[in-house]
């Protein structure tokens, strides 16, 4: 090797150190080898720059904000509700999530199916107290998967049947048909069922399960919250079990009292009605997601407008100020004359307890802390705290404008149909949809600028700009001449060698480089040795795939890296088992189902 290719062999190796140290962000980590390489001129920087102009990197980032109004809009909720429900434990998620999100990535973007599924995710271990570090990550896994088993499933695949289509009309490939839509299947499908029974019986044991922050002053204070079920609402004749309100991570439903004001038993069997009153005990960080389920609202307001809007309201905590006019007077009298504020009383902490007696019945003292939900006027109204000392903003949730989740279903199907129908790209769709969101009023600028995680475009605009200065020193010359020389001679071997380039370059590059530049090698080891090509092809689609190693080889690993709190060596943990075992799989399956 040259020089160059030498000292690009070793950047790399002190950027997977860092990765597995997990002492510094990803982001700087690919960030700092990208500014050392361009310092060193290893590749132009133009080049370089490609990566972060590259339609995939900016592909994902226009499919964040889709993601959002999705979920602001209630959609996804409302989706996961009805496929998916509220699984009691690992093994039931994983039946319920992993299949449906394999088999739709087989024939959808698997990008915005992930981006859609990481909130689905979260409210289920939010609500059932599943970790979410055990299931995040597999979503991944299951999406790849299964877009490795057709033709349309990624974009890889369509690349090298491209290539394998320009291969045949220049004559270089003989005796071979174009790629057709399941002959990826036949190897694929195996693969993908034998590696998901993987993650559920095995690699789940192999991630850590995070444990949850120590609790602070705030997370220990009890509050009693009140809520109403919304008449039409999807809650209205479910049982308390169906909704999972009945106890979750952080509260638990107390009691129940119908329109008429009479005491209803709480028990799992119970069912919801219109108008019932629903009385939790809950703690201070978990009034957010019960205020933010869909089919609840605040039983008291405080304010002639507090129903109106709710979606573009915020949730604080406040302490009652000793010159609150609020004080001495039940709950049940608010808001009083005069009073200037539209808000929702969501919950009520005295020192540190819940109240024992219907909030409607409780008397306001100076000290008492609340939970509200205000609008933008409560803090120019409240800016001298007069009447309320602001603690903070309670921020993560939002109620969500389910007026507008038929639109945002409407507008993410059109997208995907456009991209899968090849009428435009996945980028130009993921952009149409996401003005399409803003016009439609699924999603403010705000929250779809905010919505974007710049960390993981970094990291991916990165890693894919790393691909010039690992072909412009001769280091993947190198690994081509490497991998020649352990195929040689033997078709079982020389199939093998391919699949491990493949597996080496999707882990070190990008899948879409490692498919373009695996394909002449492939081909030249076929054609030397006398040997089908087709066998070769499928192996390539399958380990341009199989990304599970490195995060940063596969964007949707990104994506999942930072909600499921993952370390480069967790990825490393249960990816290279996983890589092993699809591996055995597809390398056995290929040479008899295809033949050479």
């Amino acid at each position: 090797m040259s020089p160059e290719a030498w000292l690009m062999l070793g950047i790399l190796g002190a950027m997977f150190g860092l990765l597995i140290w997990n002492k510094l962000p990803t982001w700087m980590v690919f960030l700092g080898t990208f500014t050392v390489c361009m310092t060193l001129r290893l590749a132009p920087a133009q080049d370089m720059l490609n990566g972060f102009a590259n339609s995939g990197v900016i592909t994902v980032a226009a499919l964040y904000p889709v993601a959002a109004a999705m979920y602001s809009t209630g959609a996804i909720t409302l989706l996961s509700q009805r496929f998916i429900g509220l699984p009691k434990s690992l093994k039931a998620a994983y039946l319920k999530i992993l299949p449906p999100t394999a088999v739709a990535s087989a024939f959808l973007n698997n990008t915005p199916l992930v981006a859609m599924m990481i909130p689905v995710v979260r409210d289920i271990t939010r609500m059932t107290g599943l970790s979410g570090s055990k299931i995040y990550m597999f979503v991944s896994f299951a999406s790849i998967l299964g877009g490795a088993s057709t033709l349309i499933g990624t974009s890889t695949n369509l690349i090298i049947a491209g290539l394998v289509t320009d291969a045949i009309n220049s004559g270089q490939v003989q005796n071979m048909q174009p790629i057709t839509m399941f002959e990826p299947t036949k190897i694929g499908l195996p693969a993908a069922v034998v590696g998901m029974l993987f993650m559920m019986f095995i690699a789940s044991r192999l991630l850590p399960k995070h444990k949850a922050e120590t609790a602070d002053e705030a997370t220990k204070r009890m509050y009693r919250a009140e809520f109403v079920v919304i008449p039409n609402s999807t809650l209205a004749g479910k049982t308390v079990e169906e909704t999972g309100l009945a106890q979750s991570a952080g509260y638990h439903l107390t009691s129940m009292t119908g329109p008429d004001g009479a005491s209803i038993p709480v028990t799992s069997a119970t069912r919801l009605n219109e108008n019932d009153r629903l009385e939790f005990l809950a703690e201070a960080d978990a009034i957010p997601a019960l205020w933010a389920t869909i089919g609840l609202k605040p039983a008291h307001s405080a304010g002639p407008k507090a129903g109106k809007d709710r979606h573009e309201h915020s949730l604080v905590e406040v302490v009652v100020s000793a010159r609150a006019i609020s004080v001495g007077h039940r709950i049940s009298e608010l808001p009083l004359p005069g009073s200037p504020y539209n808000v929702h009383i969501v919950g009520v902490s005295r020192q540190g307890q819940a109240p024992e007696i219907s909030l409607a019945d409780w008397r306001v003292e100076a000290g008492d802390s609340g939970v509200l939900e205000v609008d933008d006027a409560f803090f120019y109204e409240n800016r001298s705290e007069v009447d309320f000392i602001l603690k903070k903003r309670l921020k993560g949730y939002s109620v969500q404008r389910v007026d507008r989740s038929v639109a945002a279903i409407a507008i993410t199907v059109a997208m995907i149909l456009l991209a899968a129908f090849g009428v435009m790209s996945m980028l130009n769709a993921a952009l149409l949809a996401g003005l399409a969101m803003l016009l439609s009023g699924c999603i403010t600028p705000e929250r779809a600028f905010r919505s974007i995680d710049w960390e993981t475009v970094v990291v991916l605009g990165a890693a894919v700009g790393l691909a010039a200065p690992i072909t412009d020193t001769g280091l993947a010359q190198s690994l081509a001449d490497l991998l020649n020389a352990l195929g040689s001679g033997n078709p079982n071997a020389a199939l093998a060698a391919v699949f491990l380039g493949c597996i080496i370059m999707t882990n070190i590059i990008t899948n879409a480089a490692a498919a373009s530049f695996m394909f002449p090698i492939a081909l030249s080891l076929a054609n030397s040795m006398g040997l089908d090509f087709l066998p070769f092809v499928m192996i390539m689609m399958m380990g341009t795939s199989y990304a599970f190693i490195n995060p940063a080889g596969y964007q949707t690993n990104l994506m999942v890296q930072k909600p499921g709190g993952y370390t480069f060596g967790d990825f490393a943990k249960v990816g290279l088992p996983l890589t092993i075992l699809v591996g055995i799989v597809v390398l056995v399956l290929a040479p008899i189902i295809y033949g050479f």
